[in-house]
């Protein structure tokens, strides 16, 4: 944990190998933190040899209340992004069906991000800087254009964002 990063009450962080918080990020409160740790002799991921089960947030960046974020792969969240509203399910791991096994993918969310309220974000998916994930939107793949506002089941670009809005050059976290 960076200066000023905190973690606020009723978190749950379990099975995981590390969480880093970047200076003056948060997580807010009754989140749940979950991985798969890679120090196991489990078959679970057995074939993924570099997986690590982390999450990762930059400076300046919030996680707010009641969200489910699966870490069995690793999780990024850039710097000034904000995880917003409530019941946000961040999926790393799920099953295979191909090759029927469990398998996992990294997940990226970007600088200067907004996630907005009950959004469901895959593993393998990338939301790119300076950029919105619209409230109830399924992000299920990489995307890699900035300054757009990304949403539906499954996410895609909607529509262009003013790069100056005020939410793209802030020099403070938390908004008033």
């Amino acid at each position: 944990m960076k200066e000023n990063s905190a973690i606020g009450h009723l978190n749950v962080a379990i099975h995981l190998d590390k969480i880093v918080l970047g200076k003056n990020s948060e997580i807010v409160r009754n989140n749940w933190i979950t991985g798969y740790p890679t120090n196991t002799t489990s078959k679970h991921f057995e074939h993924q040899i570099n997986r690590k089960s982390e999450l990762h947030i930059g400076n300046n960046s919030s996680i707010t209340k009641s969200h489910h974020i699966d870490c069995t792969n690793t999780i990024t969240i850039g710097s000034f992004a904000t995880i917003a509203g409530y019941k946000s399910q961040f999926l790393t791991h799920s099953i295979d069906v191909q090759e029927n096994r469990q398998s996992s993918s990294p997940i990226t969310i970007g600088d200067y991000t907004f996630v907005s309220t009950n959004v469901v974000v895959l593993g393998g998916s990338c939301l790119p800087n300076n950029s919105i994930l619209g409230a109830k939107g399924l992000l299920n793949k990489c995307y890699q254009d900035n300054w757009y506002l990304y949403g539906g089941v499954p996410a895609q670009p909607i529509k262009k964002i003013d790069p100056n809005a005020k939410y793209f050059s802030r020099t403070s976290g938390f908004v008033y």
